[in-house]
């Protein structure tokens, strides 16, 4: 099955090549499904980490690190201290790379940081349903078990 659609005044479409799904304009040009870069941060507060209970699609009403996708041009660091800012009303600046995490089949890259609050005011963002600081060994349920494997890896790190 092939699709096309118009967009921008071109049309476009979609196909497999070498087994990956690509977007073709059709003079052949060939554009991948390439990753989407997610920044989060774990910010901590007397033994507690402040998690968000999501206000938005995926995980709908489950709990989350703040973060989100990084935009075109934008340095990691910036955006998930843009994302905490947006989700939290905290200014934080980002410490230490945590890690990457990945999952397959999932086209999402989420680069981890610590992070330490600058200042703000603790507030839920739009994206958000409601926040608070949480014991790592009490969490509500977690919208992607990458969270917790980044809660996990926190914790293995910092002795906590």
């Amino acid at each position: 099955m092939i699709n096309i659609v118009r967009v921008a005044g071109f049309y476009w479409k979609f196909g497999i090549l070498k087994g990956k799904i690509t977007l073709c304009v059709l003079n052949g040009t060939v554009i991948y499904y390439d990753p989407k870069i997610v920044a989060t941060a774990l910010i901590e507060r007397n033994n507690q980490i402040l998690i968000i209970k999501r206000a938005v699609q995926v995980g709908y009403g489950l709990w989350s690190l703040p973060g989100g996708y990084v935009d075109r041009g934008e340095i990691v660091e910036n955006a998930a201290a843009r994302e905490v800012l947006e989700e939290t009303g905290l200014k934080v600046k980002t410490d230490k790379l945590l890690g990457l995490f990945s999952e397959q089949g999932n086209p999402v890259l989420v680069a981890a940081y610590t992070a330490t609050e600058t200042g703000g005011c603790l507030k839920a963002g739009p994206e958000a349903l409601e926040l608070g600081f949480y014991s790592p060994d009490n969490l509500p349920t977690l919208a992607f078990p990458r969270d917790q494997l980044i809660i996990e890896t926190w914790l293995s790190s910092s002795g906590s």
